[in-house]
C-alpha cells in the first residue's frame, strides 16, 4: 500500500513538472513599439472628469452620439494610441451657488509621456469642452505612472 502511494505521489509530482504542447512561454508584456514600451519612464496617468448633463434635468445633458463626436474630433485626435472612458456619478457646486448638482459624468483616463506637448493636448481638450458644453470647469487629476503594455 505505500509502494502504491509513493508511485502515485511520484506521478503527480513528475506531471506537474511536464509543459503542455503549446503552452505560451512568453509574459504578460507586449513587446511592441515606442507607443507600447516594455517600460516607462516620466509618464502621465491623467483623468478628465466632465458633466455631462444634470441627473435632475435630462433635456440639457450632452447625448451619446455629442460625446463620442467630442472623443473623436478632440480627444482621440490628440491621443490616437488608446484611452479610456467609463460613466460616473458626480456632484458639483459652481462658484457662489447654494445647491450642489447631481451629474452624469464622463471619466476619461489619458496615459502618455510626460511632454510639454502633451500635457498642452490635455488642456486643449478642456478648454474644447468647456466651449462646447458651457461648463466652468473640467477636473484634471495628474500622476506620474509606470506603465507596461
Amino acid at each position: 500500500m505505500k509502494s502504491c502511494a509513493a508511485l502515485i505521489m511520484s506521478c503527480l509530482l513528475l506531471s506537474s513538472c511536464a509543459t503542455l504542447p503549446n503552452s505560451p512561454t512568453t509574459n504578460a508584456t507586449l513587446h511592441g513599439d515606442a507607443a507600447h514600451p516594455i517600460q516607462t519612464e516620466d509618464w502621465l496617468r491623467t483623468e478628465l472628469y466632465f458633466g455631462i448633463g444634470a441627473i435632475d434635468d435630462e433635456t440639457h445633458a450632452i447625448n451619446e452620439m455629442r460625446w463620442r463626436e467630442f472623443l473623436d474630433r478632440e480627444v482621440t485626435s490628440r491621443f490616437p494610441a488608446g484611452l479610456t472612458v467609463f460613466d460616473a456619478y458626480g456632484q458639483w457646486r459652481e462658484k457662489n451657488a447654494s445647491t450642489t448638482e447631481r451629474l452624469h459624468t464622463k471619466v476619461l483616463v489619458l496615459l502618455c509621456p510626460d511632454t510639454p506637448a502633451q500635457r498642452a493636448d490635455v488642456e486643449a481638450i478642456r478648454l474644447a469642452w468647456k466651449k462646447l458644453s458651457g461648463d466652468q470647469s473640467v477636473l484634471r487629476a495628474t500622476e506620474h505612472s509606470d506603465v507596461s503594455f
